[in-house]
């Protein structure tokens, strides 16, 4: 169990990191007007969604292989709060895509302002 615990925090590290460092690559993409530095950053993008896509899989396969040695958990008010907080970071992760995605086909309807918001 505590190998599982580990490795859960780990990932949940990993998977954080990007999420936290995705929107501010998302402020430099808007503020880029070359040809060059767009695509540097669709790429940069791309690859960086891909590790913590990777992170967010191991950090949710990990936790379930713990509530599945450990089941009585689940009775726990705080892992319920918990798993609430995971759901809206899902959506977040998925957000996250849809606005990578938006950059992609080059239809981004936000101002550059907005995304220095969103970081």
């Amino acid at each position: 169990m505590l190998w599982l615990k580990a490795f859960h925090v780990m990932a949940g590290r990993a998977w954080f990191a990007g999420l936290f460092y995705l929107p501010r690559l998302y402020v430099y993409h808007a503020d880029a007007e070359d040809a060059v530095s767009l695509r540097r950053f669709e790429i940069m993008e791309r690859r960086l969604f891909a590790i913590m896509s990777i992170g967010a899989l191991a950090t949710l396969g990990l936790g379930a292989g713990m509530l599945a040695a450990a089941p009585a958990y689940l009775a726990m008010g705080w892992l319920r709060v918990k798993l609430l907080v995971v759901l809206l970071v899902i959506g977040y992760h998925l957000y996250c895509y849809r606005l990578m995605r938006d950059f992609a086909l080059e239809s981004q309807c936000a101002q550059r302002r907005w995304y220095r918001g969103f970081q």
